[in-house]
């Protein structure tokens, strides 16, 4: 099997994933992924597409993360492994669909107008 690369986006963060056979190890821009996400929950979060598709331990995973917050960095990467299953096999798209792996969230920060504080907050209105 070649390399597969795909690509996951959740906020401004933006995952860039090579996929490959292997040993099931995970490599976040050069550190092992435990290290770089810290919290269960977060690993979970990475980790849940391989379990969902019973794919633990088949596939090398190599990560480059950038931009957003660890978080919104673990939901991208989250979309992008997904992606590259679906890419080695369509029959993992449903079960992936059906947690809500596939899908791109859309919500991110609203622009600060000028004239203004922050997005939607004014400054004080003084009628006199």
């Amino acid at each position: 099997m070649e390399v597969i690369n795909t690509l996951g986006r959740r906020k401004t963060a933006v995952a860039r994933v090579y996929l490959k056979d292997g040993q099931g190890i995970i490599t976040v821009n050069g550190r092992d992924f435990k290290n770089y996400f810290p919290t269960p929950i977060l690993q979970f979060k990475v980790t849940e597409p391989f379990e969902v598709t019973n794919n633990q331990g088949k596939y090398d995973v190599k990560v480059t993360l950038a931009g957003g917050g660890i978080r919104g960095q673990a939901e991208a990467l989250a979309l992008a492994i997904a992606r590259a299953l679906c890419e080695i096999n369509p029959e993992h798209r449903p079960p992936l669909k059906a947690k809500g792996l596939m899908m791109r969230d859309p919500r991110m920060v609203e622009r600060k107008k000028f004239g203004q504080k922050k997005a939607r907050k004014r400054f004080q209105f003084s009628k006199r």
